[in-house]
């Protein structure tokens, strides 16, 4: 494959992703870590590298809702956004889901206020968990320009918005080697957006309109859906989405050399007796993590989570099934209960014949720094039944 290599952030190389898909129409509004997203885009397409309307809006509303209308009126689009601003999506985040069209965003994970932060934590894409979107999470700035390109193969395919998640600036602003696959080799992947079903250029249609709960007869005597029969539509369609993304992965591969997994990935799983299972950048400090517990005597393995909706359920099932323990580091908090991940995996080991103890861990909310040796020994402290559950590095008010 013909690739061209730069030392680039996660941020640039989400855009140059974007650009080699050749979007139409790029909407996004700024907010700190996501803004050199849209500054790049902008750059790509004031220079003319990328032939696309990028619009100016006054709000990331505004942004979601101009992308959802290009989109059903066939254009292939992108926008990013982060914290408060995907919080301000909300309303149109579930409209993007419902008008079944294939957006894809980067969301550049970052701490909500209030109070303010800068910094990162998973909290805002784990908040909208239940919009309807395919979620994929990132480890670092090769796997956000690839699961770009991937998440158009796959939206297209299921007519299912998709957020691409990855860590505000321990990736957005770090500067890593990049592989940028050429136009051609893109191109051969991810072929031209031919736009929704059933509609075209001179048909009039009223597009979402007030729907009932029973199917009924349109105008031509047809039977459509209701509206919950649309939900169920919807909610097949994303557990669908498994096999589509993992196969959307491989085929990446083919052309790339290049494959994150599909839904999850592993690191010394084969023979492990112990996993560690998270999700975007804490990923990679707990594979350093688990080499460091090998070297004590302890057979620990890693368990990513690249699609956390649709959730991996098969997945996770099968790679857990021989080990004792594991233990579950998340950046995320669902208040009054547990980590979000961690309620999800317990949940998927229930019915499990060999059930694994489940520890829980809570860590790096508001951009804490979370080192492979605080893993390696919180994971040291679950295994041996010294500590289950809790939130790492709490110090004194």
């Amino acid at each position: 494959m013909m690739t061209d290599a730069r030392i680039i952030t996660a941020n640039r190389a989400a855009a140059l992703a974007a650009a080699r898909c050749r979007v139409q129409v790029v909407a996004a509004y700024p907010i700190t870590p996501q803004t050199p997203v849209t500054e790049a885009l902008a750059e790509l397409v004031e220079s003319g590298e990328l032939k696309a309307e990028y619009l100016t809006v006054e709000s990331e509303h505004s942004a979601m809702a101009a992308v959802i209308a290009a989109s059903q009126m066939g254009a292939r689009v992108f926008t990013a956004t982060s914290a408060n601003g995907l919080l301000y999506m909300h309303e149109m985040l579930h409209w993007a889901a419902g008008s079944r069209v294939p957006v894809v965003m980067a969301c550049v994970n970052r701490g909500v206020g209030a109070p303010w932060t800068i910094l990162n934590d998973q909290q805002d894409s784990i908040s909208q968990r239940d919009t309807g979107w395919i979620q994929l999470y990132c480890r670092n700035g090769q796997e956000v320009l690839d699961t770009i390109i991937q998440a158009y193969r796959i939206s297209e395919q299921v007519y299912v918005p998709i957020m691409v998640c990855y860590d505000g600036f321990v990736l957005s602003h770090a500067s890593t080697p990049v592989e940028i696959p050429s136009q051609k080799e893109v191109d051969l992947y991810l072929p031209p957006f031919t736009g929704l079903p059933e509609i075209s250029v001179g048909q009039h249609m009223n597009v979402n309109p007030l729907i009932l709960s029973e199917p009924r007869q349109d105008p031509e005597g047809n039977i459509r859906p209701g509206y919950m029969d649309l939900r169920y539509r919807l909610h097949q369609d994303i557990l669908a989405a498994a096999e589509i993304i993992d196969r959307a992965d491989e085929e990446f591969g083919e052309i790339s050399g290049r494959r994150w997994g599909g839904v999850t990935w592993g690191h010394r799983l084969s023979d492990a007796e112990h996993a560690i299972v998270t999700m975007g950048s804490l990923a990679s400090e707990s594979t350093v993590a688990a080499d460091a517990l090998r070297k004590r005597g302890l057979r620990v393995g890693v368990l990513g989570v690249r699609a956390y909706r649709p959730f991996p359920a098969s997945a996770l099932q099968e790679a857990l099934a021989n080990v004792e323990t594991v233990t579950v580091f998340e950046k995320d908090i669902s208040y009054g209960y547990a980590g979000a991940l961690s309620c999800d995996l317990r949940a998927v080991l229930f019915d499990s014949d060999l059930r694994p103890k489940v520890s829980s861990f809570v860590a790096g909310l508001g951009g804490r720094d979370v080192t492979p040796e605080q893993i390696e020994q919180t994971t040291m402290e679950a295994i041996t039944g010294k500590t289950s559950v809790g939130w790492m590095e709490i110090r004194g008010e």
